[in-house]
């Protein structure tokens, strides 16, 4: 079995669709855990069963001078504009060339996925309809993060374990978590589900 039909995912996409919108009509899903837990894959394989919801990666916003400084970017070019119910165009940055010049748009969808390391932070938490902590202990995610990556990322990783280990200290995200999946034999399992309370009438 693969994430494309995997059972646990398509219940939980249902579940998503009928939660109450959280930010103006859309319903704001965070999905969150550490760096190289599978968050993307984890996203990509939601998008797939929600009919193609829109995916908003944290990294397209966040920069070499400040990984995790990206909350007013956030709120302005993304937030705001899905809150209103209009188009989102935001600035995506480019690791190689260090600079913001490519850009994107995503469209308020009845299902817009945010994903990426904080995407629980106390500062998005409000706009959130369910937060999604995928737990991968921070060891072996970090592990397979940087076999990912290769070697010559090694030192972008050291700097980026500590930014992440104090980024989660102080703000943590696992304990507000709403559903917590595992992955679990290429497919995912969850262990906890406490979503927020389905829309009126679903």
């Amino acid at each position: 079995m693969t994430t494309a039909d995997d059972p646990a995912l398509t219940g939980l996409a249902a579940r998503l669709r009928g939660l109450r919108p959280s930010l103006g009509p859309v319903r704001l899903i965070g999905v969150d855990g550490h760096a190289g837990s599978g968050k993307t894959t984890l996203s990509a394989a939601l998008s797939r069963a929600l009919g193609g919801a829109p995916v908003v990666h944290l990294d397209d916003l966040a920069c070499h001078a400040s990984l995790f400084g990206w909350t007013g970017r956030l709120d302005r070019q993304v937030l705001r504009p899905l809150g209103r119910g209009e188009p989102a165009p935001y600035q995506v940055y480019d690791w190689e060339r260090r600079g913001y010049i490519h850009s994107s748009v995503v469209k308020p969808a009845p299902v817009v996925l945010l994903e990426g390391v904080g995407a629980g932070r106390r500062a998005v938490r409000p706009f959130l309809a369910c937060l999604i902590w995928l737990r991968v202990d921070r060891e072996t995610a970090w592990a397979r993060g940087q076999r990912r990556d290769g070697a010559a990322l090694d030192p972008f990783w050291a700097s980026w374990k500590r930014a992440e280990l104090r980024h989660l200290a102080e703000d943590p995200s696992a304990p507000f978590a709403d559903i917590l999946l595992e992955p679990h034999g290429g497919t995912f399992r969850i262990l906890e589900r406490q979503t927020r309370g389905p829309a009126p009438g679903g």
